[in-house]
């Protein structure tokens, strides 16, 4: 575990990052993912699911690259202890290979991946177009954001998330133009506040870390309430890798939500590099639960 500590910026905290997401190997197909101690309640989800990508990554041949994850948080992780990832090997094919990683701290299971990886091969290619977006220079700091709209946790998300830098361009409440197709959206940029290496593992392992953050807000952005007075907990999420990138070069991550109800709201994520390049797609369902007292409408 690593230590509750002073802020870090820039490239320290990139490079702590980096170390995070080196994992310790235990046995065959055994690992263990040091945790951060920010001083919050649980680990952030983000941390799991980038940690348990790169222990199924370990156990894939290299010609392999992952090209989608589905995962399933199942219980708060203890930001006090290491976690422990156990690697399934569910299918070694010639094109494609599949692995199932838990993730476990105090003898149960705290969250679920399946990744599925295939060798590179050419094949029919389109894409969306990018939608129009303020440009990063323009954004907002979500974190200074954060502590201007009350959100008591500011500084401890600021010190959870150091490594990344983000952009908030608006959601459907500020900032963006109203789409009565889709009432509920949000956007910002992001990308990791510093330099990582050339290997392609610490970009969609980094990008995957930085990928939890936000999403599930957009979900709120249609209603009245602020984001940080719901109770609000990550239940599942899932990620399709498109096309190559570097997660410390800006993209944009273009959020919307089909649908709330029953405490849950889904939110979809589209993300583009900065020359418009659709790299990856990301949806997550999680609680969104008005506080008590809260008269909905």
């Amino acid at each position: 575990m690593t230590e509750v500590a002073g802020p870090l910026s820039g490239q320290d905290a990139v490079d702590e990052l980096v170390g995070l997401l080196d994992l310790e190997t235990i046995d065959v197909d055994l690992f263990r993912g040091q945790t951060l101690d920010t001083g919050r309640s649980r680990v952030y989800g983000g941390h799991v699911a980038a940690q348990a990508l790169v222990a199924g990554v370990r156990t894939v041949d290299p010609g392999f690259h992952v090209h989608s994850l589905h995962s399933y948080f199942l219980l708060a992780g203890d930001p006090k202890l290491p976690i422990v990832y156990d690697v399934e090997r569910i299918r070694d094919g010639r094109s494609f290979a599949t692995r199932r990683v838990a993730a476990r701290q105090h003898g149960k299971p705290i969250y679920y991946l399946t990744a599925s990886f295939q060798r590179e091969e050419a094949g029919f290619d389109h894409q969306d177009a990018m939608p129009p977006a303020a440009a990063p220079e323009d954004g907002l700091d979500f974190i200074a954001l954060m502590k201007s709209r009350g959100n008591t946790e500011a500084d401890q998300l600021g010190r959870e998330w150091a490594a990344l830098d983000g952009r908030w361009v608006g959601n459907s409440k500020h900032g963006l133009p109203v789409d009565d197709a889709r009432p509920s959206r949000a956007q910002m940029w992001l990308r990791v506040a510093g330099r990582l290496s050339d290997d392609p593992l610490e970009h969609t392992a980094a990008f995957t870390y930085a990928s939890d953050i936000s999403l599930l807000g957009a979900s709120l952005a249609a209603h009245p309430i602020p984001a940080h007075q719901a109770q609000m907990a990550s239940l599942d999420h899932t990620i399709w890798f498109h096309r190559p990138f570097r997660a410390d070069e800006w993209w944009l991550y273009d959020q919307w939500s089909p649908s709330a109800s029953g405490a849950r709201g889904l939110s979809l994520g589209r993300v583009f590099s900065r020359d418009g390049v659709l790299v990856a797609t990301v949806a997550q369902e999680g609680l969104i639960r008005p506080p008590r007292g809260y008269e909905l409408p």
